[in-house]
């Protein structure tokens, strides 16, 4: 299955993407202790089939097991959101500058394209963030890299957690339209072939990015 937008085949994936989905989304809270009977209760599989979902979040580093606590959803707290995009900065910046030198016409074009349906949301003032998978802009960029290795990195490793966060804290307000102007000149460098500005780009709006997530962080815990 794509490590991003998986297709269930059976109900042990359907558990495991509904678990991931609903810790990704804040319905399971950040720091919460996973159940295997709640869970079992809550979709209506085994424990057997829950033990199985959980084992696999836990590889997407959503979920962290403590001696004589268990299984527990990671806690958002600042000093995780600095470890975790300083290395996002780290790979993102390097998919940026591979996609200016791989990523086809017609696939900057679909990115462009990408960017033009986002406007509306931008403009409408709502918190910006893209679905999981080809929808967002940022995984878009991932796959144009070309990279087995780098993509398997980001799909595969830290993409979801990186998700929880933009998905619990989100943008809003100013930094709504700052972040949409700053995805037109990722992608316009992109267009340009300009390896080496597509990854200052993309490494200084994850740095933002960081900083504004980091802020409403400190904020909620006051």
């Amino acid at each position: 299955m794509n490590p991003v937008t998986e297709q269930p085949v059976t109900a042990a994936d359907k558990t495991f993407l509904q678990l991931r989905k609903d810790i990704v989304d804040g319905k399971i809270a950040a720091g919460s202790k996973l159940s295997e009977t709640d869970l079992a209760n809550r979709y209506a599989v085994s424990r057997a089939v829950v033990r199985e979902a959980i084992n696999r979040v836990e590889t997407c580093h959503l979920v962290e097991r403590r001696a004589n606590v268990g299984a527990r959803v990671v806690a958002l707290s600042p000093e995780r959101l600095v470890s975790l995009y300083q290395v996002r900065e780290s790979l993102e910046g390097m998919a940026a500058r591979l996609a200016a030198e791989n990523m086809s016409d017609d696939e900057i074009t679909d990115l462009m394209n990408l960017l033009d349906s986002h406007l509306q949301t931008v403009q409408s003032g709502e918190t910006y963030y893209q679905e999981a998978g080809d929808v967002d802009f940022h995984y878009r960029i991932i796959l144009g890299s070309k990279n087995d290795h780098l993509i398997a990195m980001l799909t595969e490793g830290i993409y979801h957690l990186i998700r929880m966060y933009r998905v619990q804290l989100g943008m809003a307000g100013p930094r709504v339209t700052t972040a949409f102007d700053e995805h037109r000149s990722i992608a316009q460098a992109i267009a340009n072939r300009d390896a080496e500005l597509a990854e200052i780009l993309m490494r200084r709006h994850i740095l933002y990015t960081r900083n504004n997530l980091a802020k409403k962080l400190l904020e909620d815990a006051s």
